[in-house]
């Protein structure tokens, strides 16, 4: 909580929050005063969970189809800019739980070709490209990998102008990560994935004026196996900035 209050964050979009509505609000600490939406998960108690704070006033909109109930999207308008926080499905490969990964990325996908002045902030659960995971190689056919879910994100940035808004500043790669395995010494090595992202709509893209990744300085620092994505935007449309943090 002090390494976020110290970033002086406008709008935080919280992943895995894996709470109740009371659970969450009486952890906030100095965001406890803060307008909040929350999509806890409705199937299973514990589990996923999202939710989106701000200094201002939300007003919540449209669920995404069958996604309501897994606590995987919440979205609302902030100052006149939609922003969702998401936690995509992990999947996994030649199963159930991947054809619900990809329909859910799909989802997405009518959701963001409908939008104008909106944010997506969270975890995709996907590596874009091979800059985007350090032992692409070893993870081809594998869920997170997968040219089946990229093929999404190529539609996303490609016919529909999003832009990823992590790499646009973060240059050719590889990395920035933002995903370590807590297991052996993937920190430390920084063999990593950039699955956390903060996406623009093609109006608002510009007005992004930096993007950081709050890596740990350290394995025994790490509050999560991710890492913060703070992006800030100039004064049009938020002032001054939009935070994302995958808990």
């Amino acid at each position: 909580m002090d390494w976020l209050d110290a970033q002086r964050p406008d709008v935080l979009c919280l992943q895995e929050v894996r709470a109740t509505d009371d659970q969450l609000r009486a952890s906030l600490g100095p965001f406890a005063d803060w307008h909040l939406l929350h999509a806890p998960s409705a199937v299973r108690a514990g589990h996923a969970g999202v939710a989106l704070l701000s200094r201002w006033p939300i007003r919540a909109t449209e669920p995404l189809g069958e996604a309501d109930d897994q606590g995987r999207w919440v979205a609302g308008i902030v100052r006149g800019i939609e922003i969702a926080s998401v936690y995509v499905h992990t999947g996994e490969a030649d199963t159930p739980a991947q054809d619900d990964k990809h329909r859910f990325l799909a989802s997405m996908g009518k959701w963001m070709e409908q939008r104008r002045s909106a944010l997506v902030c969270g975890d995709l659960n996907v590596a874009h490209r091979e800059v985007d995971i350090k032992n692409w190689k070893g993870n081809r056919g594998k869920a997170g990998f997968l040219e089946s879910e990229r093929a999404y994100l190529e539609h996303w940035y490609g016919d529909l102008g999003w832009v990823d808004l992590g790499r646009r500043f973060g240059g050719e790669g590889p990395g920035p990560y933002t995903w370590w395995s807590w297991r052996g010494k993937a920190f430390d090595n920084d063999a990593g994935w950039r699955i956390d992202c903060v996406l623009a709509s093609p109006d608002l893209a510009d007005d992004c004026t930096s993007v950081m990744v709050g890596r740990a300085g350290s394995y025994a620092q790490r509050w999560s196996d991710h890492a913060a994505v703070v992006a800030e935007f100039a004064d049009r449309p938020l002032e001054p900035a939009v935070r994302s943090i995958d808990r």
